[in-house]
């Protein structure tokens, strides 16, 4: 059974326990998902590390945007082998605490759309599916941690992390962009 991290006293709470199923889950989203992280998210997971007296030197690799640095075997510098569980788990990057749901932003309408994986590629993703309840509480929190990705972002990194394809997800939903990214963004 997966446990929850702590932080000093206080339970972990920018994401809930998720049914057990991720820390089950032999496919691995945390290998080539190249999440990407704000400069802001940086310092905070750098933080986080030397708290915990957890040596990683830059961990993180720019190609368009930052994301954590991959083991040779294509997994996040994060992810621990053995125990199968993120290392950054209370602090890990938006895109993970959001998923299995993830955006795009449709210039053509000026809308961020929310996309939920297939379970076919992630497990909770069927899990949520099938609990609409569930599906609802953590897509809200899920766009949370997505617009405070998107604000905190270099423009230029926004326009890369966009071209990266999303196969096997459909649409969950979609609201109106805000009017000061999309003149940043020229939608």
């Amino acid at each position: 059974m997966c446990e929850r991290m702590t932080i000093g006293n206080q339970q972990e709470s920018r994401q809930s326990d998720f049914f057990n199923i991720c820390c089950k889950c032999q496919d691995g989203c945390c290998s080539g998902a190249r999440p990407p992280v704000t400069e802001k998210r940086k310092k905070i997971i750098q933080s986080f590390l030397e708290a915990k007296r957890m040596k990683m030197t830059d961990p993180f690799v720019k190609r368009g945007y930052s994301f954590p640095k991959e083991t040779s075997e294509g997994y996040c510098i994060f992810w621990n082998k053995t125990s199968r569980k993120c290392q950054v788990q209370p602090v890990k990057p938006e895109t993970c605490v959001a998923g299995p749901i993830t955006f795009d932003i449709n210039q053509g309408t000026k809308k961020i759309e929310y996309w939920l994986k297939k379970e076919a590629i992630c497990p909770l993703a069927g899990a949520l599916y099938r609990r609409k309840e569930a599906l609802n509480n953590h897509a809200k929190s899920a766009k949370t941690e997505i617009l405070q990705l998107i604000q905190d972002l270099d423009r230029e990194e926004l326009r890369a992390i966009l071209k990266v394809e999303e196969p096997e997800t459909f649409k969950i939903d979609e609201d109106v962009l805000d009017s000061r990214l999309a003149a940043a963004l020229k939608c």
